[in-house]
């Protein structure tokens, strides 16, 4: 009986694990500018999802308040890795490319996912949430930009860097020594 109940756990517990290490799912999601993006554009790269909405507190911890997400963007773009911001649902219909601006974006693009097609077969459930996808095509990374969920930019410094640490071992051709985390933020709204 407890290996029939065990069995049932690990099946349920399926369902919730995360889809690392799996090819990452396929889109196609139009900028602010109207271009289209698909995500086989950049087969052969290292390719960061970031689900962004500005108006976010925690959003602007990041950009607004302490700068941290423009110069990740501009560090990692550096190395050729390709960094696109994604609105979803509600957020896709009100961002502007002059709220980008305002927050310092140095994202590749910044994607639009009015459908929530996009958020929802990635699992995005906060801004940000972070997720990176490797050269072949694979989920190394889902969950937060760091360990401190706080709303107060001085509190990134002593947080655990998750999302930049796994981005420098995927570049370094590591593994990833944390590949899930909790993303924390405002809920997406789909």
């Amino acid at each position: 009986m407890r290996t029939l109940a065990l069995a049932a756990f690990a099946a349920v517990a399926s369902l919730a694990t995360p889809i690392l290490a799996k090819e990452a799912p396929a889109f196609t999601l139009k900028d602010l500018d109207g271009k289209e993006h698909s995500l086989a554009d950049f087969k052969g790269k290292t390719v960061v999802l970031e689900w962004v909405n500005f108006g976010c507190p925690f959003v602007k911890k990041h950009y607004h308040k302490s700068g941290n997400m423009p110069e990740l963007q501009e560090t990692y773009t550096e190395k050729d890795v390709v960094w696109l911001s994604i609105a979803t649902g509600k957020t896709a219909e009100s961002i502007s490319s002059s709220e980008a601006e305002k927050a310092g974006s140095k994202a590749t693009a910044i994607l639009l996912d009015p459908s929530g097609e996009t958020g929802k077969a990635y699992d995005a459930k906060t801004t940000p949430h972070m997720i990176i996808i490797t050269e072949e095509g694979e989920i190394a990374y889902d969950g937060a930009i760091d360990s401190n969920s706080s709303s107060k930019a001085e509190d990134i410094d002593s947080a655990d860097k998750y999302f930049a640490d796994a981005l420098d071992a995927v570049l370094e051709g590591e593994e990833v020594a944390t590949a899930k985390t909790k993303p924390y933020g405002c809920s997406v709204k789909y």
